[in-house]
């Protein structure tokens, strides 16, 4: 049988999503509970790479067994077996046609910025403080001439694996509430690092170092070293992975962070 789960995880303490020898990964951690509750080695697959630092809400991941449980009981056997920065929020029994990364038809990312003169002491993990000003109807400007299909070549890590650059944003949302800036984006797939790097130059905008449609001059460009830096892995969060109707896995919020 196949089963499918949503993982919540503090990507501070861990080497990224990906299991690697002698690291402490998520899908290490996560392997070992679900291995140990199902008394045989198992292999799951999640529905994306998250980088060292970067935190996940909801995370999807599934794997195959022969091993029956109630989903209760996998919950709260999970749940036990976990370290306490990684929790199992739901789990189903899924058809076998589904796969977390394949048939996946949106990913949401929600990236978080404190913008304040002092640094916080309760979310130096979980924000990217930035002390100088932001104006964040300017950093809306200029989110919106990234929507739409594009070759997103600037905004691309070097090891990016993807076969094309190409990739269609579907939504860049730029809000504040009181000191904190939270921009949500979403799109069926993203190129390694992207949504770091499009805060990288969203941020610049925001400052007033740079004009709104300098964006659009990167983006045109095509050419990674005319673009800003990459954002802290700490402000990001992986929110929602939006999966076909036929599924009908458990309905998240689409903001589940701070608001």
């Amino acid at each position: 049988m196949r089963i499918a789960l949503s993982v919540e995880y503090d990507g501070s303490r861990f080497h990224g999503w990906q299991y690697q020898p002698r690291q402490r990964t998520v899908q290490g951690v996560v392997q070992e509970a679900v291995s140990r509750i199902a008394n045989t080695p198992i292999d799951v697959f999640a529905a994306g790479r998250t980088d060292t630092g970067v935190h996940a809400l909801n995370q999807v991941v599934h794997f195959d067994t022969d091993v029956f449980r109630a989903e209760h009981n996998w919950l709260m056997g999970l749940n036990s077996n976990l370290p306490d920065d990684v929790c199992v929020k739901w789990i189903k029994n899924v058809p076998d046609s589904f796969h977390a990364r394949f048939s996946a038809v949106k990913r949401r990312y929600r990236y978080l910025i404190l913008n304040r003169n002092s640094r916080s002491a309760l979310h130096h993990r979980r924000m990217w403080w930035y002390y100088k000003s932001l104006d964040e109807n300017n950093m809306q400007l200029a989110a919106n001439m990234l929507l739409g299909q594009h070759d997103f070549s600037a905004f691309r890590a070097q090891e990016c694996q993807a076969k094309s650059p190409i990739k269609t944003l579907d939504k860049i949302l730029v809000t504040r509430r009181d000191d904190c800036i939270a921009v949500d984006v979403e799109a069926r797939s993203f190129l390694h690092h992207m949504v770091r790097n499009l805060l990288g130059v969203l941020v610049p905008v925001g400052e007033g170092k740079r004009p709104v449609n300098w964006v659009a001059e990167v983006l045109q460009s095509r050419d990674r070293n005319l673009a800003g830096v990459t954002a802290p892995a700490h402000g990001l969060y992986l929110t929602q992975v939006v999966y076909p109707q036929e599924y009908s896995l458990p309905a998240v919020s689409a903001f589940p962070v701070l608001w």
